[in-house]
Order: structure tokens, then C-alpha cells, then sequence
């Protein structure tokens, strides 16, 4: 028998919970389902859905046997689909756990997403941040561009900008412990030219292409991977603003 060493979880599950989990379970691999990690499709989700998603079912089924729990936040700290998204794993036998983390009296300082750390180390670090605290030295830097919205499932969109891109949007809301902040996940400085990205199919697209709208930015949706043209367009973006 396979022994159960995995914690799932998505989004960011309330962190009482994850403390827990992290007493009950001192040497579990935390494994963040959000992640694409190529494993294989399942066939339970429609074709044309957000990929993030489909990555979460994947995960699930890759690592059945090895599950101790999924952490699956379902309220305004994710999505009307993560909600469904547990609805089907419970469903379907999975050792569940829904979490909604909506309060706002974590926050805590913003340093890394106005850092002059390379942009995907930027997103990597803060959902890392998540589970396992860590000590960055950072050093702020003024922002030439700026990145709104959720980490892509292609991070590698991200080495297109250069290091000092601050990161609005909910990957801000992550790193101040307030996932559920819609003021603080519509805000971006109305100064900086931003790209506004959003996955195909997801409902922030909406306030993506709003706040693109609004500040003269760029807006991007993308489905899995980024295509070629979407990447000329953001290169043309960072280019000529």
C-alpha cells in the first residue's frame, strides 16, 4: 500500500487550517494543485473551461493514493469553480476539506511584489509563501511596468518583463494575506503601464479587461500556453510604452 504523504491543496486555504495541517502532518509534501504540472487529462471537465481548474482535477487524480487531504478554498478567496470543483471531488470519494479565507485582518506588508526580484521569481516565491514561510532579502525598486491578475499557467510569460515589474491584482492579495481583498485586487498605480492578464474562461477576465480599459494597459486572456502572438504583443506593449 502506498503511504499518504500529499497535502492538495488550491488557491489559498485559510491559514489556520494550513497550521493545522503542517502539526498533524509534520513531514507532508505540500503540493499546490493550481500548478500545471502536465499530468494526464482527465475527462470529467469540458473542453473549453479554465485551465487552472483542469489542473486541480488532474492533480487530484494523479495523486489519489498518495492524498492526505485536499484544502480547497470555495469562497470569494477563489471562484465560483473551485467551489465546484470540490463539490465534484467530494463527490467523487476525495478527502475534502473546504476553507473560505475572507477575512482582511492578516495583512501584512507588500515587499516582494514591489521588489526588483525577477518577475516569475516574484510569483513563485509568494504562492510559495502560502505553506512555507520564507526569509527573502528584497530590495525595492521604482516600477517600469506592472503585471495584474492570477500566476498564469504558463509562468514563462513572465520572463518577458523585466525585473522591475510590480504585480497587482490577486498575486498582490496573496502576498498581503488577504485573498478575498477586492479593493486591494482592483487597485494598480494609474501611472505604470500594466498588463492585465486573466485565463481564458475565468471571471476575472471582467475587471481585467475593465481595469485595461480604464489605465490604458494591455489585456490578455490565455488559455494554456502562451501563442506567439499574444507574446509579440505583450513584447510590443513593454517596447514601445
Amino acid at each position: 500500500m502506498n503511504e499518504k504523504n500529499i497535502i492538495g491543496f488550491w488557491g489559498y486555504p485559510h491559514p489556520e487550517l494550513i497550521e493545522k495541517y503542517k502539526k498533524m502532518y509534520p513531514s507532508a509534501m505540500w503540493v499546490d494543485f493550481d500548478i500545471d504540472y502536465g499530468f494526464t487529462k482527465q475527462d470529467i471537465l469540458p473542453e473549453s473551461y479554465c485551465t487552472i481548474i483542469k489542473n486541480i482535477i488532474n492533480a487530484a487524480f494523479y495523486y489519489k493514493d498518495k492524498l492526505i487531504v485536499i484544502l480547497a478554498p470555495i469562497g470569494k478567496d477563489k471562484c465560483d469553480s473551485g467551489l465546484f470543483a470540490y463539490e465534484i471531488l467530494k463527490d467523487m470519494g476525495f478527502n475534502i476539506i473546504s476553507t473560505i479565507f475572507e477575512e482582511k485582518s492578516y495583512k501584512k506588508e507588500i515587499r516582494i511584489s514591489t521588489s526588483d526580484i525577477p518577475l516569475r521569481q516574484k510569483v513563485e516565491l509568494i504562492t510559495k509563501e502560502i505553506y512555507s514561510p520564507l526569509s527573502v532579502e528584497t530590495k525595492q525598486c521604482k516600477a517600469k511596468f506592472g503585471f495584474w491578475g492570477v500566476p498564469p499557467n504558463d509562468l514563462s510569460i513572465l520572463e518577458l518583463f523585466p525585473d522591475e515589474t510590480h504585480l497587482y491584482g490577486w498575486i498582490r492579495c496573496v502576498e498581503a494575506m488577504t485573498p478575498a481583498d477586492i479593493e486591494l485586487e482592483m487597485y494598480v498605480d494609474k501611472d505604470i503601464p500594466t498588463v492585465f492578464y486573466s485565463q481564458s474562461f475565468c471571471s476575472k477576465a471582467q475587471p481585467a479587461k475593465y481595469l485595461a480599459d480604464k489605465y490604458n494597459g494591455l489585456f490578455i486572456d490565455i488559455d494554456d500556453t502562451v501563442t506567439n502572438s499574444t507574446r509579440a504583443k505583450i513584447e510590443a506593449f513593454l517596447r514601445l510604452r
